[in-house]
């Protein structure tokens, strides 16, 4: 069924009236979610060729510093809101240091390692089950057998992708730790997040976040790494592909869809990242995927969607 989108505008004598929308800005909010899940796949790969050239602290760093100067402009010329208090300041760039300085930092170096692009996407999908088995204890929501149930299929799932790749290819067992430690700061900066109720403009947030990043990832690398960066034109293209389309166009999408009340739909695209992810990194950096690990990333993804769905209660609460 196609997507309707209306204007809704107030009249003066206070009647709200519905106008569709030219159907060429239909087209647009069609064309959204595609773009925002190619791009947004796309990353694992990306991230990949550019550690071929780069220490992956290095990496971080460099694409934390870009991704600042871009939204530095920004934020002079539209003078977004900005955390008000001390505490919101803190809750902020808490949020940032777990996603940017624990997630990132953890997939990076687990790809460095040499888990496949498509696992370590496909472990991190793990994090709406994991945030709503956590959930009770944080964010007072309830727990049933269908999310438990959702878990056990995804894990099946994940661990046949494993299989099915280290028969082909050794997998480092460090490497899936690393991947399930990022998938561990995603859920927890997730979790916190939903706790704050933090309701901060997407630049200032950005703005924030990755200054605290930068601010932890780049004495590690200092200190850890040699700092080794080879100037290529793959590099380069790398690095503007995860400045420019991950971190500012999808994250950019992503808020327009959410604010178009399309928030179910971005939860059904999440859980199609994986298989698309590990379909660019065949074609991008030539990791194989064996026909049981497909099978197995499609099991897990029908886990994901299943414990994500919002079951009667969760209706119930949001009413």
């Amino acid at each position: 069924m196609p997507l309707r989108v209306t204007d809704i505008r107030e009249q003066p004598d206070g009647l709200l009236v519905q106008r569709p929308v030219p159907p060429r800005a239909n087209l647009v909010l069609l064309l959204i979610p595609a773009v925002f899940l190619l791009l947004w796949s796309g990353g694992y790969a990306v991230a990949k060729v550019g550690l071929r050239h780069a220490d992956p602290l290095t990496f971080l760093a460099l694409r934390y510093a870009s991704a600042l100067l871009l939204l530095l402009p920004a934020a002079v010329i539209f003078w977004p809101p900005f955390p008000r208090t001390a505490h919101e300041w803190g809750q902020v760039a808490l949020i940032g240091l777990l996603i940017q300085g624990g997630y990132f930092v953890l997939s990076y170096l687990a790809l460095s390692c040499g888990v496949s692009a498509g696992a370590v996407a496909l472990i991190v999908s793990m994090q709406p089950v994991l945030v709503g088995l956590l959930a009770p204890s944080i964010a007072a929501e309830t727990v049933g057998a269908r999310r438990w149930l959702g878990l056990l299929i995804g894990l099946a799932g994940a661990a046949l992708v494993i299989y099915g790749r280290s028969r082909i290819e050794a997998t480092s067992v460090l490497g899936l730790a690393l991947a399930i430690g990022a998938l561990g700061f995603m859920s927890l900066a997730t979790l916190l997040e939903k706790r704050f109720a933090l309701a901060v403009h997407p630049i200032s947030s950005n703005l924030v976040q990755y200054t605290a990043g930068l601010a932890f990832v780049f004495p590690l690398a200092w200190s850890m790494e040699p700092m080794h960066v080879e100037w290529t034109p793959e590099f380069l293209l790398a690095l503007a592909y995860l400045v420019i389309g991950n971190s500012i166009i999808a994250i950019t999408l992503l808020l327009a869809m959410i604010r178009a009340g399309e928030a179910s739909r971005v939860s059904a695209l999440l859980f199609l990242v994986p298989p698309m992810a590990a379909l660019i990194a065949w074609v991008l950096v030539g990791e194989k995927m064996p026909a049981l690990a497909w099978v197995g990333m499609l099991i897990a993804a029908a886990g994901v969607a299943l414990a994500a769905m919002p079951g009667k209660s969760d209706r119930l609460r949001t009413t």
